[in-house]
């Protein structure tokens, strides 16, 4: 079912709400949010994150306090056309990522990086200082450190007072810690951005467009990390696909159950009938 919240259409897929926005509206609620001192924390989903969420209810729940929530994977995209709930586009977080760093450059957005390994941390650093020179970044921390550091962290983040906060961590790590702690960080949107820092640092390679637009970015990633990656996908595919099969096929039934039903509720039109069983019409 849509539901629109602040104006923005909102979609229900496989228990999941959607915001059903591109990446410029994306963006730009991002901005608003910064301009009007708002918090809006990103949520992002992809099919792996789907199956996932359906066995971590602390994921679930983080998920869904964010403040938008956007399909990462093209996969989900599919899905929701295949379920008749469709969203307009894949919006990937590190494409998001990238273009509020344009943003905050252009703006005078201060910036904070939080995660990845101290070594990634500083070449993500200095590949964002070339190609964003204009960028304030008000600090960066690895993302080595345990629970009971956290509040310290935040306290750090808090003294440098950004406006966006990127958290380059794994999930299910970057959901918690922006449910629990993103507010408190002072910062007006947090966005997790998985192991993008990874990949502006140079240590990975993502996919070419071609198989992003295809839906093969996964593919892409195993073929770089077969051992790391391989049975990950394969197992997660292979189960996003039967929940998506499953949804269909009953939501199929149902529609099919409330047709019978109103039907049954009309009976035979008025000045008809009814047929004994040996009786041709």
């Amino acid at each position: 079912m849509d539901r629109h919240a602040g104006g923005v259409a909102r979609r229900e897929l496989l228990g999941i709400t959607f915001d059903a926005v591109g990446m410029t509206r994306a963006v730009r609620r991002c901005t608003d949010a910064v301009e009007q001192k708002r918090y809006l924390s990103v949520g992002m989903v992809n099919a792996a994150k789907v199956v996932a969420m359906r066995k971590d209810d602390l994921l679930r729940g983080a998920v869904a306090r964010c403040g938008m929530v956007l399909a990462d994977g093209q996969s989900v995209v599919w899905a929701s056309q295949l379920l008749g709930s469709p969203l307009p586009e894949r919006v990937a977080g590190i494409d998001l990522f990238t273009m509020l760093l344009a943003q905050a450059a252009q703006r005078g957005y201060r910036v904070y990086f939080l995660g990845a390994r101290p070594d990634v941390l500083r070449r993500m650093l200095a590949e964002v200082g070339r190609e964003y020179p204009n960028l304030i970044v008000a600090g960066a921390r690895d993302g080595y450190f345990g629970p009971d550091e956290q509040s310290g962290v935040v306290a750090e983040i808090l003294r440098c007072a950004p406006d966006l906060l990127f958290l380059g961590m794994s999930s299910p790590g970057k959901e918690l810690f922006g449910d629990q702690w993103g507010e408190r960080t002072g910062a007006s949107v947090v966005h997790g951005v998985g192991g993008s820092f990874d990949i502006l640092a140079g240590l990975t390679r993502r996919a070419p467009l071609w198989w992003q637009r295809h839906g093969l970015e996964w593919l892409y990633r195993t073929w770089q990390e077969p051992a790391r990656l391989g049975r990950r996908y394969l197992t997660t595919n292979a189960s996003f696909m039967t929940m998506v099969v499953r949804e269909a096929l009953g939501r199929r039934w149902r529609s099919g159950a409330r047709s019978g039903r109103r039907a049954a509720r009309s009976g035979p039109p008025p000045g008809s009938r009814s047929q004994s069983p040996g009786e041709w019409p």
